[in-house]
Order: structure tokens, then C-alpha cells, then sequence
């Protein structure tokens, strides 16, 4: 067991060993950070807090509780701009071997931050995401009650995505209070106690022209107005990627900078 992860139970902190597989964050690399904290300001009224992890980096605000992070991407990183979410892990070393062990890609890290560790990985399909070893914000527990964030896996094939993810990340395990995972209507569901906290389906095309189309975790946030929330997007730069499926009431964008996500009705 790390130092930081005694000290972060012996303060009554939730840590990442507690909830393991499952999604705990999703954060925003990106290379300009005042752009951005300017563009989802605008966009969603957010407003912005220092985080624990350094400098470069920010907890996004709405209505005064977290929904997610925006961080400073250093030049020698060679990842893209993008939202990210992030699972649970007891140990960041030996998920990134499983990882690599299942002919995946650890692209970062582990990195060692004040309150934990982390890493950047993406599937065997090229899908991104991230693991986080450590504690986690201080009010997470009303992050995951109040579900601003949910997230999508557009996969060539969901079912054997959801091995290999199950595999990694220990879903569907004995261990108490694991995620589970059920197969309904053509997705794989994954829930923890009950509340579903991704859907991985299909719809990600390996090559696809459009980046749209490939394999990616998409990041969904939770809003009152799609469409009010769509015209914001695009007087301040972003632009629109799908248009609005107006019977599940979500519209795929891009920020300023590129980096896609997608809204949807409260």
C-alpha cells in the first residue's frame, strides 16, 4: 500500500481501491487551458477551481460541485486533445501489464501525482482512456450521485470489448461490490450497485475517415437545454459533429479546440 493512499483513507478520503472498474473521473487535455476554461464557461456556465494534482490543472464547477477536470497537455506528450474518461484501480502497475499483456497500448505512465497515479492507455481498437490509482476528489460521492458525466464505448464489437475491459479492470469479478455487466438490447450495460455507469455499443469503425467514427469513449454531460446549450457551442467557437437525435435529445460537438463530447438532456 502507497503512503498517499493511507493518509488519504486515515482522512476518510474516498480512494480508488474502494470503487475498482469503476468510471471515477473524466478529464479534458488540452493545449490551451485558458481557451478552454473560457470556451465551457461559456458553454455551460462552469466555472473553475485548483486541483490537487499540480498547476496545469483544473476541477470544473457547476453550481459549485465537480462534474469534471481540464489539464494543461504538455508538449512532449504525444496524445491528442481529447476527453478522457478515467476507472478505478488498485494498482496502476499491474493494470497497465494487463493492458499490454492484452496487445494494448499503455501510451503514458504510470505517472506519479500528489494524491495518486495515473495513466493514459488506449484499447485494442485504438479507444482512449484512462486509469487512476489513489484518491479521489473530495466530493466525489456527490459527483457519482448527481451523474453530470456518463460514458458511451462506440466499439467494433462491444461484446468482446467488454472482456477486454472486464479483464482489465476486473469487472464482473467476486470481489464485493465489483461492477457487473448485463447484455441488453444489443449493449453491454455496466452498473455498480445497481446505477449504470457506461454502455458499451457498437458504432466505432477502425479507420474511419471520419474521427467521429472511430473507436472512442464518448463523454457525455448532463444538460437542461440541448439546444441552448448547441448555440453557446457555436458562438464561441465549437462546431457541430452530429446533430441532435432529437428522441434521445443528444448532439455530438467539438471545443474550440477540437475535442469532441456530447450533450444530452438532463
Amino acid at each position: 500500500m502507497t503512503e498517499h493512499r493511507s493518509v488519504a483513507s486515515a482522512a476518510g478520503a474516498t480512494t480508488s481501491r474502494e470503487i475498482v472498474g469503476a468510471p471515477c473521473w473524466a478529464s479534458l487535455l488540452t493545449h490551451d487551458l485558458t481557451a478552454a476554461e473560457s470556451f465551457y464557461s461559456a458553454v455551460f456556465g462552469w466555472t473553475f477551481r485548483p486541483a490537487s494534482l499540480g498547476e496545469d490543472f483544473r476541477v470544473a464547477l457547476h453550481e459549485g460541485r465537480p462534474v469534471a477536470g481540464i489539464g494543461a497537455l504538455a508538449s512532449a506528450l504525444r496524445v491528442p486533445a481529447a476527453w478522457t474518461p478515467y476507472f478505478a484501480v488498485e494498482d496502476a502497475d499491474e493494470t497497465a501489464a494487463r493492458i499490454r499483456e492484452r496487445s494494448a497500448t499503455v501510451a503514458v505512465g504510470p505517472l506519479r501525482f500528489p494524491v495518486g497515479r495515473g495513466a493514459l492507455a488506449a484499447d485494442r481498437d485504438g479507444a482512449v482512456f484512462g486509469i487512476w490509482e489513489g484518491q479521489l476528489i473530495s466530493d466525489w460521492h456527490s459527483w457519482r450521485a448527481d451523474a453530470p458525466v456518463w460514458l458511451r464505448l462506440r466499439s467494433p464489437d462491444a461484446f468482446q470489448s467488454a472482456i477486454f475491459y472486464g479483464q482489465v479492470l476486473d469487472w464482473a469479478c467476486e470481489r464485493p461490490g465489483c461492477c457487473e455487466v448485463n447484455y441488453e438490447d444489443d449493449e453491454v450495460v455496466l452498473r455498480q450497485q445497481g446505477k449504470v455507469l457506461a454502455r458499451l455499443g457498437s458504432g466505432g469503425v477502425g479507420g474511419a475517415p471520419d474521427p467521429a467514427d472511430l473507436p472512442r469513449w464518448d463523454v457525455y454531460f448532463t444538460v437542461t437545454d440541448p439546444d441552448a446549450t448547441v448555440r453557446a457551442a457555436l458562438r464561441h467557437g465549437g462546431s457541430v459533429v452530429r446533430h441532435s437525435d432529437r428522441e434521445n435529445a443528444t448532439t455530438t460537438l467539438c471545443d474550440s479546440q477540437g475535442s469532441m463530447f456530447t450533450v444530452a438532456a438532463r
